[in-house]
């Protein structure tokens, strides 16, 4: 073969690959200008509905599912509590317990007036964060957390207080979940505009609505007797009273107060 075929080669093999490149290239951009036409539509929708919402995480966030299992208490547990009668409930996983004195609470209750008695009297009591006062119940809930995240309405990991008219600590029921791991690799999860716009679309979210905080937690998908699988959730925080949640991998909206889930379409 003479130098003359070798260089034609070489051109037309070099003109493929620009050609492949340049293919690649405005795919690529089509690609992302599209992700911004998309979101630019989105939050016009938002705000021809007056929806207003904090900052929202610029980068991409990456997580995984977490199973878990239900702490059985033993009578061991028990006798490390002091200043307590405690006794346990069904298959020993919930622990109640009645304070021997009382702990009084201010009329303008503050979580941080539980601190002092989660960290000293309540078994693995800083696993615990504050979620809701509930002065209709006479309750003050708390939900367990994993990696500072909390697991959102989780009965098997949570400790509810009750309190009495005189707006004291009386009792408590505690469930704690153990053996959290992590399930495969971390992956890319939904972006909370992406979640916002479901909300949006399902007339979950409504007009003249502004989300007042953005969270990351968990929540239980697959609930079994003996484990958990628990999926990465978002939490908005609507008008700093309503909390609604969406499955962070599969952009389900979740509602605590039914099985129902209202899946993306």
């Amino acid at each position: 073969m003479d130098w003359s075929k070798i260089k034609t080669i070489f051109i037309l093999t070099f003109l493929i690959l620009d050609v492949y490149l340049l293919f690649q290239f405005m795919k690529i951009r089509d690609a992302n200008k599209y992700e911004v036409l998309t979101e630019a539509s989105v939050e016009e929708k938002l705000k021809v509905d007056e929806i207003k919402y904090v900052e929202l995480p610029k980068n991409p966030i990456k997580a995984q599912y977490l199973s878990a299992k239900p702490k059985t208490f033993t009578r061991g547990d028990i006798e490390k509590l002091k200043g307590q009668s405690a006794s346990l409930k069904g298959p020993g996983t919930t622990l109640q317990s009645t304070l021997e004195k009382p702990l009084q609470l201010s009329s303008k209750f503050e979580p941080a007036e539980l601190s002092s008695f989660l960290n000293e009297s309540v078994l693995y009591g800083d696993h615990y964060l504050f979620w809701e006062k509930n002065d209709k119940k006479n309750t003050i809930t708390y939900f367990q957390q994993s990696n500072n995240m909390p697991l959102y309405n989780n009965i098997n990991g949570m400790i509810t207080f009750n309190y009495n008219s005189s707006n004291q600590i009386v009792s408590y029921q505690q469930t704690y979940l153990e053996r959290i791991d992590k399930l495969a690799e971390k992956e890319e999860i939904l972006r909370p505009l992406k979640a916002i716009e479901t909300l949006h679309q399902k007339g979950v979210l409504k007009p003249k609505s502004k989300i007042t905080k953005i969270e990351l937690g968990y929540s239980t998908l697959v609930p079994l007797s003996a484990s958990q699988l628990l999926a990465p959730t978002w939490r908005f925080v609507v008008d700093d009273k309503e909390s609604l949640f969406v499955n962070a991998f599969e952009g389900e909206i979740i509602n605590f107060n039914s099985e129902e889930k209202l899946s993306v379409e």
